[in-house]
Formats: C-alpha cells, structure tokens, sequence
C-alpha cells in the first residue's frame, strides 16, 4: 500500500527551523544596526570618535545581557520540558496513555470484526517506544 507521492523537500521539513533561524538573525541584525546608530549619536553627543572595537564591546554586552534576562529562560524551559517528554517522564506519557486507550475503545466499537487485526497491524506498523 505505497504511494507514489514524493517526501517533502528538506527545507520544506525543517520550515519551522529556517524561519526562526532567519527571524533570529534578523533580529539580531537590526538589534547592532540600532546600537550602532545609537552609539554613533552618543559618541557625536560627547565629541568622541567612534570606534568599532568600543561599539562591539558594549553591543556584546547588552546582547548578552538580553539573552541572560530572556532567552536563556525560555531555551531552558522549551528545551528542558522536550528533553523530558521525549524521555517518557510520567507526566508526558500520561496522556499518550489515555488517548491510547481511547483510540483502541473507538476502534473496537466501530470495527468489531476487524478491530483485533487492525491493532495487531498498527502495532507492528507503529512499535511502542
């Protein structure tokens, strides 16, 4: 039972990716633009050149500090509750077990004949983790 239907490119499945890849250089683009602005209209305020190791130094510090304040929180949270769902915690397969088990009353009451068959297939098709 195989369809001729080819796969999605690689960039069609990692769209997810490569549109947050580009939104965060972008972001972080425009962050230095700004900075740089800003720093230039500082400099000028003060009658000081402006130089770009001094522009650097100070960019690198407020990115890190954005990152410190916001990013490392979310990262850790989004990352930590994924390493922890993909591990089986008992809290994540909680619901895989519940919805398991109600999938298999659907399919039984809607095929009885059928139903064993079909979940014996499904079984070896989709192995449990």
């Amino acid at each position: 039972m195989k369809t001729n239907q080819k796969s999605p490119s690689y960039l069609k499945r990692k769209a997810y990716f490569w549109v947050t890849l580009l939104l965060f250089l972008a972001s972080i683009a425009l962050h230095w633009y700004f900075g740089w602005k800003d720093y230039l209209n500082e400099q000028m305020a003060h009658s000081q050149p402006a130089e770009v190791p001094e522009y650097a130094v100070q960019m690198m510090r407020e990115t890190m500090e954005n990152w410190q304040s916001e990013f490392l929180q979310l990262i850790w949270q989004v990352v930590g509750l994924s390493f922890l769902w993909y591990c089986g915690s008992p809290q994540s397969k909680e619901g895989d077990d519940r919805r398991e088990e109600k999938l298999d009353f659907i399919i039984k009451h809607l095929e009885p004949g059928k139903a064993d068959e079909l979940l014996e297939q499904w079984k070896i098709k989709y192995p449990d983790k």
